[in-house]
């Protein structure tokens, strides 16, 4: 699946990509969705992948692993270091792959209009090379993919259950 539209992506420099989506939830609910197990492994992840392994310590200073899981069984694994965190406005974190070089500072933002969310992701690379695999190798996409699952999970999320009669 390609990207629909819905994530709007750019680079702003030569190391970054930068990646926005509204989101039709208010930003404690989508800040919530950042940054708790529980619901990061509802929809972390393009479609057909699930997160294998979700750890994290999502406090200043605290760390984060992540293992997504393909449709052919491989795994893909990943982990960070919390640097800031204003709830529910900013998340900024480090972020390393298992099988990609480099770090890369990872700044997310969350501004509330009218009950929707525009989250604003900054991805800054150690240099335009590694930007550039990344690109080539289909972050674009991936990423879409995942916030649709995000924009998914939130509205069944907001959604009231029936407890059945």
């Amino acid at each position: 699946m390609r990207n629909t539209g819905t994530l709007k992506v750019t680079m702003p420099s030569d190391r970054e990509v930068m990646m926005v989506r509204v989101f039709d939830a208010p930003r404690t609910m989508v800040f919530d969705a950042f940054t708790k197990c529980e619901l990061l492994k509802r929809w972390f992840g393009p479609r057909d992948f699930s997160l294998a392994v979700c750890e994290g310590d999502f406090r200043v200073g605290g760390s984060w692993r992540f293992v997504l899981r393909g449709p052919d069984g491989s795994d893909m694994g990943m982990r960070g270091v919390i640097r800031e965190m204003v709830r529910p406005e900013r998340l900024v974190h480090l972020e390393t792959f298992d099988d990609y070089p480099g770090e890369s500072l990872v700044t997310t933002e969350l501004v509330e209009r009218a009950g929707k969310t525009t989250v604003t992701v900054t991805v800054q690379y150690e240099s335009k090379q590694v930007r550039d695999a990344v690109v080539e190798h289909g972050m674009e996409h991936g990423a879409a993919e995942t916030y649709d699952k995000l924009a998914e999970f939130l509205a069944s999320a907001a959604s009231p259950t029936t407890t059945g009669a």
